[in-house]
């Protein structure tokens, strides 16, 4: 448990840290719009722009351990969102609660708590956990959202419009441009890479003190958000990993591949439902809440499958 706690304390400080620092005012009403626009609109972009650029296609050919994570993931995004939209949710707001059930903090946690736990060989494993759910998840999860904010019903015209706005998305642009520039082989200058890596490395941190001034602005959720709330986190913290679990036994992956699968997919919701929440202007509520109570509960859900398992 306090290998755990020690990759979730960070997390929860900067959440508090926002929160203090605005209820102190030293962060006023509009930061954590402009926090979170810097984030979706520079810091993002260029991590994910740096993580497609340094990633070899050859590393990527882990096709067990793909299918088993990614399908993993998709399943509870589409089972979440048809449940959440069958209780009346809008579609944008549906894609929304899936993400918030099937989008591991990967990147921010995966890499030190899999470092610790399973070794440095789980590493390359965790690159590809996070590729998944920083482009693909991620990219899954805005279309959607793009198709449930369009007015134009007709099929043709509905795709094109989604097109015109999925190609003006930096957060999908960029890791385009990134897997192209690695399938070509094109080499940024040192300088270049340094400016990405500091601007990527702003993004999490960044986000996550606006998560806590939202919450300082908003409060915690009650009834219906809350309960809300509760299946949401029930689905990222016991749902996925299971469900992953399940399937990395059924495609008989070796044991280190299948503990780095479903350590990755045990991990707390990440800060990404949160930045499309307030680049699209939706109801950040549940998912501000979301990501709080799956970070806390993590620490026991998280300790108790590593007992077992390692």
């Amino acid at each position: 448990m306090l290998t755990t706690l020690g990759v979730v304390l960070p997390v929860f400080g900067l959440i508090l840290l926002g929160y203090l620092c605005r209820r102190g005012d030293v962060l006023g009403a509009a930061s954590m719009t402009e926090l979170n626009r810097f984030v979706v609109w520079v810091a993002l972009p260029a991590l994910l722009f740096d993580i497609m650029a340094h990633t070899r296609w050859s590393t990527l050919w882990q096709p067990g351990f793909v299918l088993a994570f990614w399908l993993g993931s998709l399943l509870v995004f589409g089972a979440m969102v048809a449940l959440r939209r069958a209780l009346g949710r809008p579609l944008a707001d549906a894609s929304l609660d899936g993400l918030n059930a099937a989008y591991p903090n990967s990147g921010y946690m995966g890499f030190p708590l899999c470092l610790v736990a399973l070794g440095p060989e789980s590493l390359p494993l965790v690159t590809i956990g996070t590729i998944l759910t920083v482009c693909v998840a991620f990219a899954q999860g805005i279309i959607c959202i793009e198709i449930g904010l369009q007015e134009e019903r007709h099929p043709g015209r509905l795709a094109a419009k989604v097109y015109r706005a999925l190609a003006r998305n930096p957060l999908l642009v960029a890791p385009l441009l990134g897997a192209m520039a690695s399938g070509l082989g094109v080499a940024l200058p040192a300088p270049a890479e340094t400016f990405l890596k500091l601007l990527g490395a702003a993004a999490s941190p960044c986000a996550l003190v606006a998560l806590g001034v939202f919450l300082a602005q908003q409060g915690m959720v009650r009834g219906r958000d809350l309960n809300a709330t509760l299946l949401l986190s029930c689905g990222k913290l016991v749902v996925m990993p299971a469900l992953v679990w399940l399937l990395a036994v059924a495609l008989r992956l070796p044991a280190a591949t299948t503990h780095a699968a479903v350590l990755l997919a045990a991990l707390p919701t990440g800060t990404g439902p949160f930045m499309l929440a307030e680049y699209y202007r939706r109801e950040a509520r549940i998912t501000s809440a979301t990501i709080l109570v799956t970070t806390v509960l993590s620490v026991l859900t998280v300790s108790l499958y590593l007992a077992w398992a390692v």
